[in-house]
């Protein structure tokens, strides 16, 4: 049985989830790992998605104000033994309604070049490239992303 909520990042099972995608994302940025691992401390997100599987904390990923109108989605990530099922997916439109809720009208993002089935999924669900933002305009490895939400 499959649950979402809503969150945020105290909660010990996104940490968890946090750990593993770490660990992974150490071994496709590699020299420029630490460059990003900057950006990407999660005391500062309010707003976790959070999916279960037979109780068992499966997917993840969080939003953060990026500007007045936009949120930044952040820390997407689902254990491999689970992908295929949709829950990325459903993490992804979890937090595009909750931001809209909010009265935030788009979402952006940025992943590496490296992640090729990241960039895939964000362009299956609807997200088109645009001009690197902030940390990101002088980074090769980045790709960054926007969707209007409606």
């Amino acid at each position: 049985m499959i649950k979402i909520i809503r969150t945020d990042s105290k909660n010990e099972d996104f940490s968890d989830l946090i750990k593993e995608l770490d660990a992974y994302l150490k071994v496709t940025d590699g020299d420029e790992h630490e460059f990003y691992n900057q950006f990407n401390g999660i005391d500062v997100l309010n707003h976790v998605i959070l999916v279960y599987d037979q109780n068992e904390a499966v997917a993840c990923g969080a939003f953060k104000e990026f500007n007045t109108s936009s949120v930044e989605i952040k820390r997407m990530y689902t254990k491999p033994q689970t992908r295929g099922k949709g829950l990325a997916s459903q993490v992804l439109s979890a937090l595009e309604t909750w931001a809209h809720e909010l009265g935030y009208t788009a979402c952006v993002l940025e992943t590496g070049i490296r992640q090729k089935e990241a960039v895939q999924f964000y362009k299956k669900n609807n997200y088109t490239n645009i001009p690197n933002y902030g940390q990101y305009i002088n980074m090769t490895n980045s790709l960054c992303f926007e969707k209007k939400l409606v």
